[in-house]
């Protein structure tokens, strides 16, 4: 199993704060069933800047330190960059980095609250240029939320998605879990990260996420989202099957009038 979403990383954002801890959310990674993990730290989102540059060093010597202690865990550079205007320019200079450094994709964060104005053209900009955005937690974006249809139209225009493990469990709450849920069954995502940040709050989960979407949507649903990560490290093709609108509660009420 492959996590592209995890903030590994010692002591560069609100992830792991030492290299001990580090190791440790690495021998429970290793007990998930994983064993790589794009390293995601947090970049231009207000209170970190990890570049390119500041995370390439990190990540080889995070996988020397696992090489040593008999961890077999693979740990690949990347970033979870909060959206900004100049992405495409600083993916072309190199400040920018692809999950696992050589492919053609991009974690794209939205805020929280909202999604600016300037986000589909944006994204239309980067595949331009030859990238592909992965918008990451779509389902703790409180606009997608009240209105889904942005995140459709984001997809149905080539960008993909990537939603939390403990999102599916329910961890973050029955609300999220019920959209996150939706947009599974409107194959509006193509992958599950674990955004892991600790063991204590925030951990990884991503054994128990494809369990559950194994048993709500089928085992065919679950190994695709599955192979989709390894797709992505190999440079191989994604499954995707043809985004459709979400029907939401105040429409099937309409409906049921």
């Amino acid at each position: 199993m492959i996590d592209i979403h995890c903030h590994i990383l010692p002591g560069v954002d609100d992830g792991a704060r030492t290299m001990t801890e580090s190791m440790v959310m690495a021998r429970e990674a290793e007990k998930q069933g994983i064993q790589k993990i794009i390293a995601t730290p947090h970049h231009q989102n207000g209170a970190f800047t990890n570049s390119a540059s500041d995370i390439k060093p990190m990540v080889k010597l995070l996988n020397v330190k696992l090489l040593e202690a008999n961890i077999p865990v693979e740990i690949l550079p990347g970033q979870e960059t909060r959206i900004y205007g100049e992405m495409v320019t600083d993916l072309k200079t190199g400040d920018l980095l692809p999950l696992n450094e050589t492919s053609q994709y991009v974690f794209v964060e939205l805020p929280d609250t909202h999604v600016p104005q300037y986000t589909t053209q944006l994204l239309f900009d980067m595949q331009i240029a030859g990238y592909i955005p992965i918008i990451t937690h779509p389902e703790r974006n409180q606009e997608l939320i009240d209105n889904p249809d942005k995140l459709y139209r984001l997809v149905k225009n080539g960008a993909v998605t990537s939603i939390t493990a403990s999102s599916v469990i329910g961890k973050a709450g029955k609300k999220i879990q019920k959209f996150t849920q939706q947009l599974i069954a409107s194959n509006l995502t193509h992958f599950v990260g674990s955004d892991a940040h600790n063991l204590k709050r925030r951990g990884f989960y991503m054994r128990e996420a494809f369990q559950e979407i194994g048993r709500t949507f089928g085992t065919t649903i679950s190994y695709q989202l599955m192979e989709n990560s390894e797709a992505l490290v190999g440079g191989l093709a994604l499954y995707k099957n043809e985004p459709e609108r979400v029907v939401t509660q105040k429409l099937w009420k309409v409906f049921s009038k």
